[in-house]
């Protein structure tokens, strides 16, 4: 939480509406070759590249990794979260029924959002790299900080070949050139061959927040976990390779410790986004979207705590999916809401009891307490509407599941139960006699359940395509998204993905 190794820029994140929007004012531009030649000023420049990571809302977008449109729109199309309609709220031209139904066209926000996010992000490491390399710095000193920009832009890249695949890669700075669509396969290579060439310049050991060899070979790890989703070649092998890498990290033994307010201390944790509500950070405030407009008054008698938007939260099935001796269960909230004030059960408007029930009876007419609600990160009473809990990107608990995966999918599961055995232990459960896909599958819900990265399980696992809960039987064509087709408005050289 705290931004002890992150400096935000003075000047505001790069806010190019895509990669089509060259023209981003260098608002932190060097003055001359002087600058940039102290460790404070490469901090300060370094330190834009991780800010943008937080994303912004500009009127145009709201692109929050944290909350929307970046984390709701991969939830809600996973069979994991969905944002019903309740009476006149959540509806929004119906984005979220599209999303939910695998019915989403080029136009729906929420994928411009994810679309902006990424870019965005890249514009702006595109800019720090022009400056450190019109720095005084020496050649020598160059190669160490570029290489920890190019791994943050690695990581940007990952997002859009898992979400969009055939995207422009963009590393020129002052090219104006409106960019084509390079291939699924070449973004790929892409974004291997920029994480490989830059680990030997990055931080061997464990520095929170920071891009290090660590980052590095667990962003790689997700590559080639997914590799054969991605571009048809398996890479199992190479998947437990890089995790091996992964050094100096344990499971803590408390699992919602990874989840607490001051979650920087988890040894846990490999990569986390950084916020503090009092330096500025904004963003972080999914529970304020998930939670009935009256449970403010279940963390606070006096209901000191921010509006709540009674949005997003688990689909049918998911809750009962968890075994009740799991712990991890508590990630999320069922049942009747008690006011602290009073001790008794919350009463909405409609005379009703507040109780939050799994079964969603009617998704596009969702009554206010249906559908259990996330609860996986601390909320505490006097909290602000922006929450002060890092973001967690990467636990070490991925590098084990991973590794699990990757010896079943080889034919090896016995290899995979020590790996299993460390989750099952920590969450109460025990480890199945049979290791199977399937309860890999099951598994890899149930630990990383509403971190946001649930869709892409889902595609590896074929899954994505079956029918589920509000869904039939989608196309594979959408196993990656549209380009927005606002971007495509703007630049002729880009392509539509295939099947839209």
């Amino acid at each position: 939480m705290k931004l002890k190794n992150i400096i935000i820029l003075l000047s505001a994140v790069a806010l190019s509406s895509s990669c089509t929007n060259l023209d981003e004012e260098l608002f932190d531009k060097v003055k001359d070759e002087d600058f940039g030649t102290t460790p404070k000023e490469v901090e300060a420049l370094v330190g834009g590249a991780y800010s943008s990571l937080r994303g912004f809302n500009d009127g145009i977008s709201i692109s929050f990794p944290t909350c929307e449109y970046v984390f709701f729109l991969n939830e809600v199309v996973s069979d994991e979260a969905t944002i019903p309609t309740r009476g006149q709220d959540w509806y929004d031209g119906g984005r979220y029924q599209d999303a939910q139904r695998h019915e989403w066209r080029a136009d729906n926000g929420m994928i411009l959002s994810a679309w902006r996010y990424c870019f965005t992000g890249i514009a702006k490491i595109n800019s720090i790299i022009y400056q450190i390399d019109q720095s005084g710095l020496t050649e020598a000193d160059k190669k160490p900080i570029n290489a920890e920009l190019k791994a943050v832009r690695a990581y940007y890249y990952y997002m859009l070949l898992d979400m969009f695949g055939n995207v422009p890669i963009i590393t020129d700075f002052e090219d104006q050139d409106l960019p084509a669509n390079s291939s699924r396969q070449e973004v790929y290579d892409f974004v291997e061959t920029e994480l490989t060439e830059a680990i030997p310049y990055l931080p061997s050991g464990i520095v929170y927040s920071k891009f290090t060899q660590n980052v590095a070979y667990s962003i790689l790890a997700r590559l080639y976990l997914n590799s054969e989703a991605f571009v048809g070649v398996a890479r199992w092998q190479d998947c437990i390779n890089a995790c091996q890498k992964v050094s100096g990290y344990s499971l803590t033994p408390d699992y919602f410790a990874n989840f607490i307010t001051e979650n920087q201390s988890s040894p846990e944790i490999i990569l986390a986004i950084p916020y503090e509500s009092d330096a500025g950070t904004v963003g972080n405030y999914l529970s304020s979207m998930t939670y009935h407009y009256l449970h403010r008054f279940t963390v606070s008698a006096t209901g000191d705590y921010p509006w709540c938007g009674n949005g997003i939260c688990a689909q049918p099935g998911v809750f009962s999916s968890f075994e009740d001796v799991d712990r991890r269960k508590s990630a999320m909230l069922a049942g009747e809401q008690i006011n602290l004030a009073t001790g008794s059960v919350l009463i909405m408007d409609s005379g009703a009891p507040l109780d939050y029930t799994e079964e969603i009876v009617n998704f596009t007419d969702a009554k206010q307490n249906e559908g259990v609600r996330l609860a996986k990160y601390e909320v505490k009473a006097g909290e602000k509407w922006e929450r002060d809990h890092d973001l967690v990107i990467i636990r070490y608990a991925e590098i084990l599941m991973m590794q699990a995966e990757s010896y079943v999918r080889m034919g090896s599961p016995d290899l995979a139960r020590p790996f299993l055995d460390q989750i099952s232990e920590r969450a109460g459960t025990e480890t199945p006699e049979l290791i199977d896909l399937a309860y890999i599958d099951k598994e890899l819900l149930r630990e990383f359940c509403f971190e946001g990265r649930r869709r892409t399980d889902n595609i590896r696992f074929g899954t994505f395509f079956e029918p589920w809960w509000e869904k039939g039987t989608t196309d594979t064509y959408r196993g990656i998204f549209p380009i927005p087709q606002v971007e495509l408005d703007k630049n002729t050289n880009l392509v539509q993905n295939p099947g839209y």
